[in-house]
């Protein structure tokens, strides 16, 4: 397997250093590059393409989350994991184009599982994160309630269950199961079928 390349982009040297150990006991991956601040970090990826970076969201100069803009703007292949002690960027940092959010108190124990599912392209959030994003979602439906009809929609989507399927066992046409679906992600605040599916099986929906 090729070696995977790492930045390590925080402004505590102790922490950069202690990250750089970790990292470089395992075999495929290498940190090519430390930045103790935004603008230094910035500076470095106009000379290195690392292929994730590990940043820091209270970076002094450049703040972490104007740091995924820049980085993202002009290196979109770059994989970026936010590593920090702070709880209330997640939303914005997903937002602005992070691949994943690591709470810092996670990191002992969950560091590497971070890295190795950005690496095969997915999403990656500390579990404490994700059971509050659930809380959130919850409050957001409650706040604007799903029809029976919406539920019954949701149920089928999760069940893996096509639009046109969904139509026929409903007995409505395409078009409404369309807006229903639409509709569902607006209330729930998601983005996509995938959203639907992980809430569907978190809430109990299924």
């Amino acid at each position: 397997m090729d070696r995977f390349h790492i930045v390590i982009a925080d402004d505590h040297a102790l922490i950069r250093q202690g990250l750089r150990r970790i990292i470089q006991g395992v075999a495929d991956l290498e940190v090519v590059g430390e930045a103790g601040d935004g603008n230094d970090l910035l500076s470095l990826l106009n000379t290195l393409t690392p292929h994730l970076v590990i940043l820091d969201i209270s970076m002094p100069n450049l703040r972490g989350i104007d740091a995924i803009r820049a980085i993202k703007a002009n290196s979109p292949g770059v994989k970026i994991l936010i590593l920090t002690m702070h709880r209330e960027y997640v939303h914005q940092a997903l937002s602005t184009g992070a691949d994943g959010y690591l709470l810092k108190e996670d990191a002992d124990r969950d560091l590497f599982s971070a890295i190795e599912n950005i690496r095969d392209g997915r999403i990656y959030l500390s579990p404490r994160l994700t059971n509050s994003l659930v809380k959130d979602r919850i409050h957001a439906s409650a706040s604007q309630p799903l029809s029976l009809r919406e539920k019954g929609v949701l149920k089928l989507i999760a069940e893996g269950k096509s639009n046109k399927e969904i139509a026929s066992l409903l007995v409505i046409s395409i078009r409404t199961v369309e807006s229903h679906r639409a509709s569902i992600l607006n209330k729930l605040k998601l983005k996509n079928t995938a959203d639907l599916v992980k809430y569907a099986i978190q809430t109990g929906s299924l």
